[in-house]
């Protein structure tokens, strides 16, 4: 397993970040068809998500002469509520952080980048601001990551449909000291 540098996005890395999203959207699109998931990601949008928490950036560690290597993997982590995420599916926390937009290049996906991914969200979630549990959502069709989010230890907290979308709610607790 290759070693991975994480590192918290900068503006400049909006382009990069955008380009990775919209190449996993296209791959959807081709493994499974047309759907929420089609539409690419852009610059602008990147920047404006950053607003409301870090994006959480994996590379390839080392790299020669000070270079940085591609980005592979990307979530971002948000004190916000998204828009799709009802509070009343889960436990009730005074902290929650969400995990959103997490992205894995097409051609590194199944070498456990994903899961390393949450690891440090989780790390992360620990220390900043501190929050109390991370909470996401994913499509709940083929095209989805739900099955992922269980295999890395969120919590299934509901299905809903939301404008037409077939989501799946799911939650990770911080462990209590």
């Amino acid at each position: 397993m290759k070693r991975l540098a994480f590192s918290i996005a900068t503006e400049k890395d909006a382009p990069e970040i955008a380009a990775l999203r919209t190449a996993v959207g296209e791959k959807l699109t081709r493994d499974f068809g047309k759907g929420h998931w089609s539409s690419g990601a852009t610059e602008r949008g990147v920047l404006f998500g950053m607003k409301f928490g870090p994006v959480v950036l994996a590379r390839d560690a080392g790299g020669r002469g000070g270079r940085k290597k591609p980005i592979v993997g990307s979530l971002r982590l948000a004190k916000k509520k998204p828009w799709a995420i009802d509070p009343a599916y889960f436990t009730k926390v005074k902290r929650p952080i969400y995990l959103l937009d997490m992205a894995v290049r097409p051609e590194r996906q199944r070498e456990g980048i994903g899961r390393r991914l949450c690891d440090e969200a989780r790390r992360i979630v620990r220390e900043w601001p501190p929050g109390d549990a991370i909470r996401l959502d994913a499509y709940d069709a083929p095209a989805g990551a739900g099955p992922f989010y269980a295999k890395c230890g969120f919590t299934e907290r509901g299905r809903v449909t939301y404008r037409g979308v077939p989501l799946v709610y799911y939650e990770w607790l911080v462990p209590k000291p």
